[in-house]
This record gives structure tokens, C-alpha cells and sequence, in this order.
């Protein structure tokens, strides 16, 4: 029987990997273990508690204060001892981690086949995002099979060289770690869903705010939470929910500008049930994650990407998301049509998701049945 490591060490990356865990369990004739860096480890614990998986290596590598040079040499040095021990056929990575690339490299350097989730997304600027485009590319150059969201995605890797035998088009993961959870959250008893329905008026639009990018960090954050505060002030019949990231970059600006504002909510960095909960309720999403983009067509929630790029140029071809960068006015612009001229808003959020249809992990799953028979 063929065996199956999958690897991950991040939120983003368990709530996407979790779904293809689920799948490949289903199979008796595949041996599949996980392995976790745990490069963020309570948020990491949260999505693998929702998900009811169980780590069979946890290398509980956060540390404070780490940088990527501590990250990455400590994750390689603890892999080696993984793939001695389990021996796999196949290593499973996701998109564009530390975790990824360099659990990737380990793989490579004891000759095991690498599968790549989320291959082939491109913004092809080494900077931006940083260091996510280079960990990337990097790991499409070791993998041996590429799982590409998208036509889009596939046609990147073609570009590059890379067989289209090794490439199969999937759709997102996200999605169907999504279509599961929005279905699992009405019925979940859950403390920090409970303290949202206390802040979250039913009666007002919510628009639910996310930032975290290194490359806003500085005048970007300031610009953003100076549009924010504009919005707010100028649509006093509106919520901002702002579960704001631990990252002392981001928390200063938006407490120094943002707390003070009474229709502004700050609230503690939630975990994936209660922010699924949270991305159903809204009205609209602001955002630097690449991950929201993917999810909240799904939910017909608009959204607006407060980056000058993105490695998912579907989403802004399909009219589902808006570049706004960080960009004060763009930001309030767009805001302001989206809140005031429900036509453009019924338009956007009636798209249809280019990222799938929640089968992606079925898709997978098959591939590698079929190439091991």
C-alpha cells in the first residue's frame, strides 16, 4: 500500500489541508499520516480540533520571536527524522508556506515524490507577496505532481516548463473545507460564535475586516485603518467587525487609530468556526488574505483585497473581488458603492466562484488511486 505524508504548519494551510486528510482516510488501501511544524500553534490547534484530526508527528516548532532563517532550519532538521521514520511514497505541501517549501526541500532530499496543493498561483514579483511568491516557486521546482486550482494556475506551471501529465486541475481545497464548515457552524456550540450574536446587530451590514501582509505593514496599515475610520464615521448605520491580527505591526496602527471609533469593533484573532460564522453574517469583506478571496464568493459575499497584486487573478477576471490596494480613497470609494448601490452589489455577489465546486479533494484522492494501480 502506497503511503502518504501530509504536511502543513499554518491556519491557512490546515483548514485547506484538512478536507484532503478527511478524504484520504476514507480509503483503506492508503496509509496516510500528518505531520504539523506547528509554525503557529494555537491557531493551528484550533483548526485541527474543528476538524477532529489527530497529528501523527507534531514538531511544535513555534518559537517567539522567529524569523525565517530559525523557522526554516528548524523545520528541516526535524523532517529528517519524519521521513526516515514513516518512509512515504508521497509528501502533501500547500501553496506557498515556510512550511511548505521547506518541507518540500526534505522530501527532495531523500527522494520522495512531492505533491503540490494550491500549485501554480503567480504574481510573479519575488517581493510581493514576500517571502510567500518565492516559497512558491521554489516548491513548484521540487514537486513531481502539481494540484492546480485553477485553468489559470495550470497554464503558469505549462509556462514554466512543467509536463502537463504532472498537472491536474482541481478547483481550491478551501472550498471544500468551506461548504463543510458553514454547514457545521449553525449546529456548533461554540463560546466565540456565541460572543459575536452579542456584537453582531442583525439589523445593520457588517463589513468584516482582515490584515496581516508584511508588505502593508507600516504606511500601508496606517492608510488602511485611516479609511476604515472614514467609512465608519461616514455610515453610522453600518458595523466593522475587525478581529485584528496578534502581530504588534498590525495591532499598533489600528488600536491607535481604530478604538476609539464607536461603530468599530476590535475584537482577538478568531478561530476558523467562529470566522466562518462571522464571513456568513457579513455584508461585505475587506482583506490582504488570499484565503478569503478564494472562500467568500462562495457565501456571495463581495470582496475587496487591500493588496496592489494577487496570485489569483481569477477572482478579479470573474468580478467576485476588487484591488484596492491600500489605497485611502480606493478603499472608501469602493466601500461606498458597495453599501449604497445595491444593484452593483446584487452584480458582484451573484458571481459564480471560480474556484470550485467542494470537490476538490475527491479530484486529488483519485488521481494518486489511479497512478498507484
Amino acid at each position: 500500500m502506497k503511503k502518504n505524508l501530509i504536511i502543513f504548519g499554518t491556519r491557512p494551510e490546515a483548514i485547506k489541508m484538512a478536507p484532503l486528510v478527511k478524504e484520504f482516510q476514507k480509503h483503506s488501501n492508503l496509509i496516510t499520516k500528518v505531520c504539523v511544524t506547528a509554525q503557529h500553534r494555537e491557531m493551528l490547534d484550533q483548526v485541527l480540533d474543528f476538524f477532529e484530526i489527530v497529528p501523527d508527528y507534531d514538531l511544535d516548532l513555534m518559537k517567539p520571536n522567529q524569523d525565517l532563517f530559525s523557522i526554516s532550519s528548524d523545520i528541516i532538521l526535524e523532517m529528517k527524522g519524519v521521513l526516515n521514520d514513516f518512509q512515504p511514497d508521497y509528501v502533501y505541501v500547500h501553496g506557498d508556506t515556510t512550511t511548505s517549501t521547506i518541507a518540500a526541500l526534505a522530501a527532495f532530499y531523500v527522494g520522495v515524490k512531492v505533491c503540490h496543493v494550491e500549485a501554480g498561483l503567480r504574481t510573479f514579483n519575488k517581493w510581493s507577496p514576500f517571502p510567500e511568491e518565492m516559497n512558491r516557486q521554489i516548491t513548484g521546482r521540487i514537486a513531481d505532481i502539481h494540484f492546480a486550482p485553477t485553468l489559470q494556475s495550470k497554464d503558469n506551471l505549462l509556462k514554466e516548463n512543467v509536463p502537463n501529465h504532472s498537472i491536474l486541475v482541481t478547483g481550491n481545497t478551501v472550498i471544500d473545507a468551506l461548504l463543510y464548515s458553514a454547514e457545521k457552524v449553525n449546529q456548533l456550540e461554540n463560546t466565540e460564535i456565541d460572543f459575536l450574536k452579542t456584537i453582531v446587530n442583525p439589523n445593520k451590514k457588517v463589513i468584516l475586516v482582515t490584515g496581516h501582509r508584511r508588505e502593508n505593514h507600516g504606511q500601508g496599515f496606517i492608510h488602511i485603518c485611516e479609511a476604515l475610520k472614514q467609512i465608519a464615521e461616514q455610515n453610522k448605520e453600518v458595523q466593522i467587525i475587525y478581529p485584528v491580527h496578534l502581530n504588534p505591526n498590525v495591532q499598533k496602527p489600528v488600536y491607535d487609530l481604530l478604538s476609539e471609533v464607536s461603530n468599530i469593533h476590535l475584537i482577538h484573532p478568531l478561530a476558523y468556526p467562529a470566522f466562518v460564522w462571522l464571513m456568513t453574517q457579513s455584508y461585505l469583506i475587506i482583506t490582504d488574505s488570499g484565503g478569503v478571496q478564494e472562500e467568500a464568493p462562495s457565501l456571495g459575499k463581495p470582496v475587496l483585497v487591500m493588496r496592489d497584486t494577487t496570485e489569483r487573478p481569477e477572482a478579479v477576471e470573474a468580478g467576485t473581488v476588487i484591488l484596492v490596494g491600500t489605497n485611502r480613497e480606493m478603499i472608501v470609494k469602493e466601500t461606498e458603492i458597495l453599501l449604497h448601490d445595491p444593484i452593483k452589489y446584487q452584480q458582484m455577489s451573484s458571481l459564480h466562484n471560480p474556484y470550485g465546486d467542494g470537490k476538490a479533494c475527491e479530484r486529488i484522492v483519485n488521481f494518486i488511486l489511479q497512478s498507484t494501480n
